[in-house]
């Protein structure tokens, strides 16, 4: 009788350009102490170590190939992954994701939920809200247990989908303490990376929820004496349909020369843009958790975030919280950066000890006596 590999791990999601749900499993899979078995592409080096058991999966299942990618994921879960669950003779899937096989192929699973965004800001002609609407319920109903990266998120999962409490657990995340820090020096900093005029910094996708729209309007509402010599820095994988309408709101203005769009900025290039930045600002709508916010206080970056949703969670008092949906908050809080420089002390001082409270270490240890308990 062939040996069971232990914890089968389901890293079909993660690609060549890591984004938030990729560098959870980057960062969690090392932190996990049982015995696990990786399906993975070559887009996840690190299933390469010595320390996992590995199974080589399709490159192709990612956002990175749009919609087309999504579905190849989708047929690839309900088609292939019982097929290779079975040869492996695994008692467990472990997905980062709301995702696993169904009807006569399931399988034990516990799933992870990072957010519901697309069912509390639906659009009714995209696939991902059809996804969350009709395809992640029948996954969690399915799910031996749900993990979920905060409270706010659990809190979510019952209210949309009547799921028991008891059934939910929040695990709260982390940042890469190694990457995400205070130089000891600037010898080692990229010199093309920097600016010679201040600059407040943003960092995520460019969808309505993320609040952008408001936060160029705030910076175009900045006191003219004190920010004419600041700029806006917006990093992020360029969208169609929502960029070009925010350059051309930054256009009219009168701020297009001072908001800066950066596109995709590589993961190694983001600590030292967070530590040139005045503050990061992240007044998102609605968040699962908020990687941004604890990666920048880990900079020594003052930040500001919303009073809703996890982000309070993450930030406790160590940010400047604002109502998102009020521009004259979000404004304020930018100038007071500006003007107050005791502010940005505390806040760097308080971002830090902070930060210091997370670390990838706690989160894979409660995950691995969560899943511990379902082998």
């Amino acid at each position: 009788m062939r040996e069971r590999n232990g914890v089968t791990v389901n890293l079909s999601l993660v690609g060549v350009k890591p984004t938030g749900l990729a560098t959870y499993a980057r960062n969690l899979i090392p932190h996990l102490s049982l015995p696990i078995t990786l399906l993975a592409s070559a887009a996840f080096p690190e299933a390469e170590s010595a320390a996992y058991n590995r199974r080589e999966i399709p490159a192709n299942l990612t956002a990175e190939q749009g919609k087309l990618g999504h579905l190849r994921r989708l047929i690839w879960t309900q088609q292939q992954l019982p097929r290779i669950c079975a040869e492996l003779r695994s008692p467990l899937l472990f997905s980062p994701v709301p995702e696993a096989p169904l009807w006569s192929q399931k399988i034990p699973a516990v799933v992870v939920v990072h957010d519901l965004i697309p069912l509390r800001f639906p659009q009714w002609t995209s696939p991902l809200t059809q996804y969350s609407r009709y395809y992640v319920p029948q996954v969690l109903a399915q799910a031996e247990h749900i993990i979920c990266n905060s409270a706010a998120t659990a809190q979510d999962i019952v209210d949309y989908f009547h799921i028991p409490a008891k059934k939910i657990t929040p695990i709260l995340l982390a940042h890469d303490a190694s990457h995400f820090k205070v130089p000891e020096s600037s010898a080692s900093e990229n010199h093309a990376l920097r600016s010679d005029r201040p600059y407040f910094f943003y960092i995520g996708r460019p969808d309505p929820y993320k609040n952008l729209h408001r936060i160029i309007s705030a910076f175009a509402a900045l006191s003219k004496d004190s920010a004419q010599d600041y700029d806006l820095w917006i990093a992020g994988s360029r969208d169609r349909r929502y960029t070009p309408l925010l350059q051309a709101q930054a256009d009219e203005l009168a701020v297009g020369n001072r908001v800066k769009f950066l596109d995709y900025v590589a993961y190694q290039d983001l600590p030292q843009l967070m530590r040139g930045a005045i503050g990061l600002v992240f007044p998102s709508l609605w968040e699962g958790f908020g990687f941004p916010v604890l990666e920048a206080m880990a900079c020594g970056t003052p930040v500001i975030t919303s009073n809703l949703s996890s982000l309070p969670e993450v930030a406790g008092d160590a940010a400047l919280l604002v109502n998102p949906y009020r521009e004259a908050e979000i404004a304020a809080a930018m100038q007071t950066l500006i003007d107050d420089e005791g502010t940005r002390s505390q806040l760097q001082t308080a971002g830090l000890a902070r930060a210091s409270q997370f670390s990838w270490q706690k989160t894979g240890q409660a995950t691995t006596e969560l899943l511990s308990q379902h082998l």
